[in-house]
This record gives structure tokens, C-alpha cells and sequence, in this order.
């Protein structure tokens, strides 16, 4: 399973890596750096399902699963469908 966010998508990207001191010299490349998303693994219980799901979530997603409730977030990434 790749190291993505169910809800938000997140997940690693390419940056440069140059800090200024290269920037100043003519030619010295520092190559690519791999820039990895904060992923946590959360158990996350539903009361309106009355059970609970474990996810791989970014730390954003958290905050949002916080802010507006397990069901609301979780339903409306299309995690969730209702009968």
C-alpha cells in the first residue's frame, strides 16, 4: 500500500534541495530531495457506525476528523457510503 492520506491524498514530492552558498557559485548542483508528508496510522472510532476504522491519515486530516466529526470527514472523502 503506498503512503498516502485517505482523506486529504497527501503524500510524498520532489524538491530541490539549494541553499543560497550554491546558489552563489557557478555550477554546483545538490540534486533532488524527497519531501515526505506527516502519515500516522489512527484508529478512529465512529459513533453513528458504532465501530472503528484505522486509516492512514495526515496530520491535516486530523485536525479536519477534530473539527467537523469522524462521520461528516470520513463520508465525504467517499470513505463511507450509506445505504
Amino acid at each position: 500500500m503506498a503512503k498516502v492520506c485517505a482523506i486529504t491524498k497527501r503524500s510524498s514530492i520532489n524538491g530541490g534541495g539549494y541553499s543560497n552558498r550554491t546558489r552563489a557559485t557557478q555550477f554546483n548542483p545538490t540534486g533532488l530531495r524527497r519531501r515526505r508528508a506527516n502519515l500516522q496510522k489512527k484508529r478512529i472510532y465512529v459513533p453513528e457506525l458504532g465501530q472503528s476504522v484505522t486509516l492512514t491519515l495526515s496530520t491535516r486530516a486530523i485536525k479536519t476528523i477534530q473539527k467537523n466529526g469522524a462521520f461528516a470527514t470520513l463520508k465525504k472523502a467517499g470513505l463511507i457510503k450509506m445505504k
